[in-house]
């Protein structure tokens, strides 16, 4: 089996590290592939970023040249998961939702620690549309970019950590979500410092796309995710400059 997991943002480190993680959550036999879009953000933090890292994750995978049985959208909160079940056949799994879902299998709440709080509308807008959102009992701002992770792991770690501790203190949270790909790696740091499940969504994602390619199931085309109907798209890809 090879699942293609596809990092939203143009930075390569955040690609290793994501790839990394997938590769040790996935069982033996499947094959991690990591892809870092060709154009986009260097991190995805607001709605502009996030549609545009939307079409990137879509034509970075249309432009994958070989065959493969799941695909991971690994930013949190982003836009472009119904595109992307549109575009192709295979179980579409966004690491938003993997998270979310999984931790509702471990405690009654749960709450999503992520990077900066201008993310936290995004992220709640996805576990709405979702329909994950009548048990999150927060979603909380760490104060760190997402290249902060990169830049200063110590205080980033710290932060998460600490809104993480505060989530299941005030917000009565049971399990905390992992808001963000580039956190990737952290979740036993949190469990050390809040004694709750943390549920890093790259894992999860990998876990439940293994699963769903296992029992022969995919994305439904009767409707909402029926292939996009044939017709010109003009001037595409565009010519900027």
């Amino acid at each position: 089996m090879r699942i293609l997991v596809v990092n939203v943002n143009t930075t390569a480190a955040i690609t290793e590290a994501i790839g990394e993680q997938a590769a040790g959550a996935a069982s033996p036999g499947t094959e991690i592939v990591a892809l870092t879009p060709a154009f986009g953000a260097e991190s995805v933090e607001g709605n502009y970023e996030s549609y545009l890292a939307a079409i990137a994750v879509m034509e970075t995978v249309r432009a994958y040249p070989e065959p493969f049985d799941a695909i991971i959208q690994a930013g949190y909160g982003e836009h472009g998961r119904e595109g992307l079940q549109e575009l192709f056949d295979v179980p579409v799994v966004d690491i938003t939702e993997a998270a979310a879902s999984t931790a509702q299998f471990l405690g009654r709440t749960y709450s999503v620690v992520t990077s900066l709080d201008r993310t936290v509308p995004l992220i709640e807008e996805r576990l709405h549309v979702g329909g994950l959102s009548a048990r999150c009992a927060s979603v909380r701002a760490s104060g760190m970019a997402v290249l902060d992770l990169e830049r200063d792991p110590d205080a980033a770690v710290e932060a998460i950590a600490e809104q993480a501790a505060r989530a299941v203190e005030d917000d009565r949270a049971e399990v905390i979500c992992l808001g963000c790909g580039g956190m990737s790696g952290l979740a036993e740091r949190v469990v050390e410092r809040t004694g709750v499940p943390v549920v890093d969504g790259v894992t999860a994602a990998v876990t439940i796309a293994e699963s769903l390619v296992r029992l022969g199931l995919s994305t439904s085309k009767v409707r909402t995710y029926a292939a996009p109907r044939p017709k010109r798209v003009l001037n595409w890809p565009p010519k900027l400059g």
